[in-house]
């Protein structure tokens, strides 16, 4: 498995390796589920150290503590509760039978689909692997696995980490190159995942389209953040800039833009610069995370630069420092104010620059929010228990989350998802593994039954039995 550069037609010879081995062996035990399970996690403990100097490398820096806190634990945690989860998952699960279909029985058996491709994208490519290669594995699956082009050194140190536990029919990492996303996408997996952009995943679902392959979008989008009138502004802001920083804002659900009372401005900014005094002096802290290339701290600059030369005010709440485009570390900044139209207000940020807008009435929230694209997130910052609900009501986004930010992604028993512009479909836990199964309808006839007088042609008894399912009072009878 050390050689990771497939061209095309490797990669269909792969698939087809791949799907060779299903057929010999498609429904495994549980048993070997979670023996492999548990392979997936002895090689993710094993090498720790190897994988976030990997990680490390390919950001030009990352704290080894942030991955192993956002990416290596979250994924081991995560393989344990699936571990734990699986025999329920797998029982075969009684369905109603209609009363008109007595003494037939019914029941939905989960199987294996086959082999599942995996996009992963560069900003969490540890855990946005792992995680969907662990659902997919206690589902019964193999699994191709197509690393981001800058996650090169990652993709060669899994592919090594793995050959000793996996064959290459089982799972398979091939590195990006170039091309290989497009013509990886056209392969015809039996299911596919995508992280990344709405702009790339649309060109996914359109490859995909080709061979009627299942999709599942995780997108990203602008994730809305409220602080409501009722809730500590500081508390919120340790929170919200905790989040934000985490590795520098390059995280498909982190808080892209603040909306707090027109009353408390003033409050949310002297909180902000508090919080973060507190935390970094300058960008030079070891644990902070440094954009990953020289295009993205390009994009994040003019962004930056535009705001500067817009309508808001611009705060600098690491004032030390600036802007390092050798390091490619840039400090956290509020946007305050900006204009809707500025480039800080249309594209995911995706980086440590926060706008915060203001509001009058909880009426105005729901607008601003209803008007744009459903966001994979919205953090809400409340203690009411009428506006919790009320905010639930009046918008859509993939997850609600209450009191916190991004938390809710790492919480094993809650499906991950977006809506509408910010993706289709969910995978964690349960969800996960049914994505990446068959469940499959069994109807079991029993030695008599009573449709055999509902055969055509039809007699005056049957006619007359049609006649009374259709116009009886159904509230008299169970169904």
């Amino acid at each position: 498995m050390s050689v990771v550069e497939l061209n095309e037609q490797q990669m269909i010879e792969r698939l087809q390796e791949q799907k060779a081995a299903f057929k010999e062996s498609p429904c495994i035990s549980r048993e070997l589920r979670r023996v492999n399970l548990l392979k997936l996690e002895k090689v993710l403990r094993e090498n720790q150290s190897e994988i976030c100097e990997a990680i490390a490398k390919d950001f030009g820096h990352r704290s080894s503590a942030e991955t192993a806190l956002l990416e290596i634990f979250s994924s081991i945690d995560g393989i344990i509760d699936v571990r734990k989860q699986l025999k329920k998952w797998m029982r075969p699960k009684q369905r109603h039978t209609s009363v008109w279909f007595w003494p037939a029985k019914n029941r939905v058996v989960p199987q294996p689909l086959g082999v599942v491709g995996i996009i992963v994208p560069w900003n969490y490519p540890l855990y946005l692997a792992i995680g969907p290669m662990t659902a997919a594995l206690a589902a019964g699956n193999r699994v191709m696995v197509k690393m981001s082009e800058n996650s090169t050194h990652l993709c060669k140190t899994l592919a090594q980490a793995f050959s000793s536990a996996f064959t290459e029919d089982e799972v398979c990492f091939i590195s990006e190159t170039g091309t290989t996303g497009q013509a990886f996408s056209k392969l015809p997996f039996d299911h596919l995942i995508f992280t990344g952009s709405g702009a790339t995943g649309r060109k996914v679902m359109a490859a995909a389209a080709e061979n009627l392959t299942p999709v599942t979008l995780e997108l990203g989008g602008k994730s809305p953040t409220i602080i409501a009138p009722d809730y500590d502004v500081k508390k919120a802001l340790k929170r919200i800039l905790g989040g934000k920083v985490y590795n520098s804002g390059q995280t498909c659900v982190a808080p892209d833009y603040l909306l707090v009372p027109e009353d408390k401005l003033k409050q949310v900014i002297k909180a902000a610069k508090s919080v973060m005094k507190s935390r970094y002096k300058s960008i030079d802290h070891p644990d902070y995370t440094a954009v990953i290339d020289e295009v993205s701290f390009h994009r994040l600059n003019e962004t930056l630069q535009s705001a500067k030369e817009g309508a808001g005010e611009v705060i600098n709440l690491i004032p030390a420092s600036e802007p390092d485009a050798e390091t490619r570390r840039f400090p956290l900044h509020l946007v305050v104010s900006p204009a809707c139209d500025e480039p800080v207000m249309t594209r995911e940020i995706f980086g440590p620059i926060l706008p915060v807008l203001t509001y009058k009435t909880m009426d105005d929230v729901y607008h601003f929010i209803n008007e744009r694209d459903r966001p994979l997130a919205l953090y809400l910052f409340s203690d009411d228990k009428e506006l919790q609900q009320a905010v639930l009501e009046n918008t859509m986004s993939g997850a609600l989350s209450i009191n916190d930010v991004m938390l809710h992604v790492a919480q094993h028993d809650l499906p991950f998802g977006g809506v509408g512009p910010s993706g289709m479909g969910h995978y964690h836990g349960r969800e996960g593994f049914e994505t990446f199964s068959k469940l499959r309808p069994i109807m079991h006839q029993g030695k008599f039954s009573a449709i055999g007088f509902l055969y055509s042609p039809y007699s005056g008894f049957a006619r007359r039995m049609v006649n009374y399912l259709i116009n009886r009072k159904w509230g008299k009878y169970p169904h």
